[in-house]
């Protein structure tokens, strides 16, 4: 069954990735591009808020409280109102996140976790695909583990495979990185050889003569 097998590979290798990105980077990465296409209104009175409560304050600091201070307590009326509409708006996108956070934790989870042990135990009896009759010899009764048939590789130690093969291709991939990284920092680095010092200029020792 290719499909089944890349069902299950596919599952593996999502899971593996949300374990090297991680599960709370990409949620706030979900959770920016769901309120930017689903609800963009919110974080775009949000911004909106922030760059004219700015504004405002660098007016109210520039405005004196003595000389000025009808214009003085204006200003600080609508800094007030502004931060106090921010307050409000900003609770209202953290409650949204919170609602956000438990439904995307819930398809995590079953994406994750359930997905791949529902599929398993669902196909325990179907043969992902057959090996060559012979190659592993008394070993075939393992890749059937633990009720698929004999000489078929079953969908829990597929998934096994697939498992060691992302992680071990993760390692390689890993290591390669370092090495090219390396290397290419040495090239660029420059040659740290001695520059030769020439001698001092200056009139030599006179010898003294000999006597004869």
């Amino acid at each position: 069954m290719p499909s089944l097998a890349l069902t299950i590979f596919l599952l593996v290798l999502f899971t593996q990735i949300i374990s090297w990105v991680g599960q709370s980077v990409l949620e706030d990465c979900v959770f920016a591009l769901y309120i930017r296409l689903i609800s963009p209104e919110p974080s775009k009175r949000q911004a909106q808020l922030r760059k004219e409560v700015f504004a405002d304050k660098q007016d109210l600091l520039r405005t004196s409280a003595q000389d000025e201070f009808a214009k003085w307590a204006k200003l600080r009326r609508k800094v007030d109102k502004g931060l106090s509409e921010l307050e409000k708006l900003n609770a209202a996108i953290s409650s949204q996140k919170s609602a956000f956070s438990l439904r995307f934790k819930v398809i995590l989870w079953l994406l994750t976790s359930a997905a791949p042990y529902i599929l398993t135990f669902y196909y325990r009896r179907e043969a992902v695909f057959y090996l060559p009759p012979g190659l592993l010899g008394p070993l075939e009764w393992w890749m059937s583990f633990p009720w698929a048939p004999k000489g078929s590789v079953s969908c829990a130690m597929w998934q096994f495979a697939c498992r060691r093969a992302v992680k071990t291709a993760a390692g390689l991939g890993r290591e390669l990185f370092v090495v090219v990284t390396q290397r290419t920092a040495g090239m660029a680095m420059p040659g740290s050889g001695k520059i030769p010092v020439p001698a001092a200029a200056g009139p030599k020792p006179e010898g003294k003569e000999k006597t004869q």
